[in-house]
């Protein structure tokens, strides 16, 4: 049956970032939807923000397409032209390339859920617009450095 049953996927909480730049994502949680649904092409995430956590630290990605909607409560998109509200039924778009950092900040009292969807890549380079940091991803994982390439501190 095509029906995806939210109940038997796993939540992921935290970030996959190094050192202390996972706990500035605070208790973001996510179920990989697509996954569990065979879907191999494209990622596709309910994500969940509590007060005050943070979608992701604000990035781009060289290659990767990404587009959000919003499900439940309000967010704010946090990009290159500021700030933007977004409620139930807003939708985001990243086109792949475009150096617009973006992310979604939960500033209410109540949570916020999204549902992502990406491009599914064999690589992908990303970097983040607060910090000199990028990310390598390969078959191998997430490899995080310096903009430069240069180790993190």
């Amino acid at each position: 049956m095509p029906k995806v049953d939210l109940s038997k996927i796993p939540v992921k909480t935290g970030s996959s970032y190094p050192g202390h730049r996972a706990a500035l994502v605070g208790d973001r949680s996510q179920q990989a939807v697509g996954k569990a649904g065979g879907i191999t092409q494209f990622g596709a995430n309910l994500v969940r923000l509590p007060p005050g956590a943070l979608s992701s630290l604000r990035h781009w990605h060289e290659q990767q397409d990404e587009m959000l909607i919003v499900t439940e409560g309000e967010a704010t998109l946090i990009d290159d032209h500021g700030e933007t509200l977004m409620r139930p039924g807003d939708i985001a778009a990243f086109p792949a390339g475009d150096t617009n950092g973006h992310h979604l900040v939960n500033k209410s009292d109540a949570d916020v859920v999204f549902f992502v969807v990406g491009t599914h890549t064999d690589t992908e380079v990303g970097y983040y617009s607060d910090e000199d940091m990028m990310v390598r991803i390969d078959a191998s994982g997430y490899h995080f450095t310096k903009k430069d390439g240069s180790a993190l501190d």
